[in-house]
């Protein structure tokens, strides 16, 4: 049985006052762009619904289309990315996708969102091409960091809280890549096979929340879904398909050069825009004037292409962008800001700063932590693990080539990993113009109270020199993916990776050092889970996993290590040792585009787990904390068609912290569900001694299938059982 998914009806369709801007009813948006479209010139609506190239000499930003003047209607501007603006300067690297997941806080999916926005709006971009919504089908895929990894529940979150941050400021957010686009290899014409369950409960489910959060459009992806180009594809796209059906308002604009076959079959197979509007070696080049030569021969109508129109247009009227929006200050043809269309605007600012790094904090997952007193060390009575008793720490090794400045002088893709790794490369990565590494923000910190040694290479006998007999050794590790494009490999890695282990030798690093130092520290920078067959190693105290944290990479981590902040990330995935415990694998050879089935329907990541009974290093949802919490007075009541979850949570340490409650559900074997699923997620924020009293509430959606619910406290038992301690 497919899942019944109601439509989101905008609240009254009235127009309220939001950051400056007038946020129009969808009603009264399509009656201006209908006035605009019924004084224009077939050729008028072609530039609207078409880029200017990818070659055009004039072309502003990774996306434009023609402007109308006399109509008031400027050139549209569209610009990555999911983690920060690319192609400039002044602006901040926010933390990936990945790690806001990491975060399971709502709140913070928001800010960060709104901050996107604000960038963007200042720097005269209309359409964020953002957020990616792509779901971690492979642990290795090359994107997937920039996503919400593979829950099609967290990833509906992240959506929803991310575009309505971004369009709060009055900025169109364009979800992405519409549909099941979830490997590099092969991306420009692989046929994604999947069954209609399937498609609504995982894949579908992200793009129905951006539905409900109101999202200005939707980008179509290069790979084939059940064998017709996505981009045409009228189950998905047309009037009767998956976006109309859920009540989608906006606009389908393709990926850059995703278009195949005729303007005809795009056009009428849904797609209002394609982007950038020329041929690009895999496609495009399609509408200009092949659409226009399509309508004057009546294979697409004139009702077809002013539906068009009103899709784009609508979107700009409704957010506000028809008054006040500031200008294009930038030049994505020329990143490294020469030039005298690059006007020096910054966007950057102390309270995005601070957002980013308490973003890269709250991400951070403690993953081990063997905290204990011990003496006879070379300073005395040392304590080990975790958080870093700075006053009795004397000697510190920092060890990894992860732990030094990057090349900023790599790319605008970033495609390299010689430093620190804060972002994946390609498309959705962002302008590393600023960044603070963990060795810097180590020294700055640390200053003369203690000595450090360092080793900025993956050598190992130069990192076990380093780390000899010191009190603690800090060794960072990484991992690195990103999008295939027309890119380079980098470290023979081609888009996705090509296996889980850490790159340069790091476990061997990590073993090396842990051999001759009593009390190592673990930092794991990665896109995605990796191998940690060492991680039981007993001088190993403590293992944090930062993901990709964007530029405050090295300051988030120092106040987790030194216990400023406490850490409350959760895994958005499992980690296990071996890809066969995910039930997928990623098709690297192939004689000419693949089929991929997607045999494994609804089980991915830790519901493929559970089925099969594995027993993963760390399980989705994992974290620990520096404090304890405890949880009583669970209550479930009914309340209409919905159930409402009562609990309450205490912190009985001695630190203040923040835990994370998450519930799941349980079905039976007759439903044909997975054991259990994510449906519901809390951020409680709690002061030594502190208690909350905590509600959680599941809609009928929610509830579908529904036989018994389980609510588990972050690190990973389950709450029931705890209730009935002592």
């Amino acid at each position: 049985m497919l899942l019944t998914l109601t439509p989101f009806v905008l609240a009254s369709l009235l127009v309220v006052q939001s950051n400056a801007f007038t946020l129009r009813s969808w009603e009264d948006s399509y009656t201006l762009a209908n006035a605009a479209i019924a004084q224009m010139t077939i050729d008028e609506k072609i530039g609207i619904v078409t880029g200017t190239g990818q070659l055009n000499s004039k072309r502003r930003c990774v996306g434009d289309t023609t402007p109308v003047p006399r109509l008031g209607i400027p050139s549209i501007c569209f610009n990555d990315g999911p983690a920060g603006i690319r192609l400039t300067k002044g602006v901040t690297g926010f933390p990936s996708g990945i790690n806001t997941a990491s975060t399971f806080s709502r709140r913070l999916m928001r800010a960060r969102g709104k901050a996107l926005g604000e960038e963007s709006r200042g720097k005269g971009i209309h359409v964020f091409l953002g957020p990616g919504l792509d779901i971690m089908r492979n642990p290795k895929s090359g994107r997937g960091w920039e996503s919400f990894g593979p829950d099609p529940y967290m990833n509906g979150e992240g959506a929803f809280e991310t575009i309505t941050g971004v369009q709060s400021v009055g900025v169109q957010a364009c979800a992405k890549h519409l549909i099941a686009n979830n490997q590099e290899h092969w991306r420009y014409g692989l046929s994604a096979n999947v069954d209609d369950r399937t498609l609504n409960e995982i894949y579908w489910y992200p793009f129905l929340r951006s539905i409900e959060a109101g999202v200005a459009s939707v980008m179509c992806a290069y790979n084939r879904f059940n064998g017709t180009s996505s981009c045409q594809h009228a189950g998905l796209l047309g009037p009767k398909g998956l976006l109309q059906r859920d009540g989608f308002k906006g606009y389908v604009v393709s990926d850059w050069g995703a278009t195949h076959d005729s303007a005809s079959d795009n056009a009428n197979g849904g797609l209002d825009m394609e982007q950038p509007g020329d041929y690009i070696l895999i496609g495009g080049g399609l509408y200009g004037s092949g659409l226009k030569s399509a309508v004057n021969g009546g294979k697409v109508t004139t009702a077809r292409l002013n539906e068009m129109v009103a899709r784009i247009l609508a979107p700009w009227y409704r957010l506000g962008q028809d008054s006040g929006y500031p200008p294009v200050n930038f030049d994505a043809q020329r990143p490294d800001g020469s030039g005298d269309r690059n006007l020096g605007v910054s966007v950057r600012s102390n309270a995005h700063t601070a957002l980013a790094r308490e973003i890269a904090s709250a991400s951070a997952v403690l993953l081990k932590n063997n905290r204990v007193t011990t003496t006879g060390t070379p300073s005395g009575t040392t304590i080990r693990g975790l958080p870093v008793a700075a006053s009795r720490i004397k000697t510190i090794a920092v060890v990894g080539q992860d732990a030094k400045m990057p090349n900023l002088k790599c790319n605008d893709l970033n495609e390299c990993n010689d430093g620190t790794m804060s972002i994946g490369w390609g498309s959705g990565s962002n302008s590393l113009e600023f960044i603070i590494p963990p060795i810097d923000a180590i020294t700055s910190f640390v200053g003369t109270s203690a000595t450090i040694t360092s080793s900025l290479s993956n050598d190992l006998d130069a990192g076990v020199n380093a780390a000899r007999g010191k009190d603690v050794a800090f060794v960072f590790v990484n991992a690195m993916s990103g999008e295939l494009g027309f890119y380079t490999f980098v470290v023979g890695n081609q888009g996705d990776r090509n296996d889980l282990d850490l790159w340069w030798k790091g476990g061997s690093l990590v073993e090396r050092v842990a051999a001759v130092c009593n009390n190592t520290i673990v930092i794991v920078h990665s896109v995605g889970p990796v191998r940690m067959s060492w991680q039981a190693h007993p001088n190993i105290t403590g293992i944090i996993y930062a993901g990709a944290p964007g530029e405050q990479t090295g300051p988030s981590i120092v106040d987790v290590l030194y216990g400023k902040y406490n850490p409350s990330g959760r895994l958005p995935f499992s980690i296990s040792d071996n890809e066969a415990d995910y039930g997928t694998t990623i098709v690297y050879n192939s004689l000419g585009f693949p089929e991929i089935p997607y045999t494994e329907k609804l089980l991915l990541d830790y519901r493929y787990m559970e089925s099969k009974n594995i027993v993963p290093r760390f399980e989705f949802g994992f974290g620990l904390s520096y404090t304890t919490f405890a949880y009583s007075s669970l209550s479930i009541a009914a309340s209409g068609t919905s159930q409402v979850i009562k609990f309450t949570v205490a912190n009985a340490g001695v630190f203040a912290g923040t835990e994370i409650p998450q519930v799941y559900l349980g079905y039976p074997a007759s439903a044909g569900q997975p054991k259990k699923v994510l449906r519901g997620f809390e951020e409680v924020i709690l002061g030594i001694g502190a208690t909350s009293t905590v509600t959680i509430t599941l809609n009928k959606r929610d509830l579908r299938h529904i036989a018994f619910g389980t609510l588990r406290a972050s690190h990973g038992f389950d709450l029931r059982e705890h209730l009935r301690s002592p």
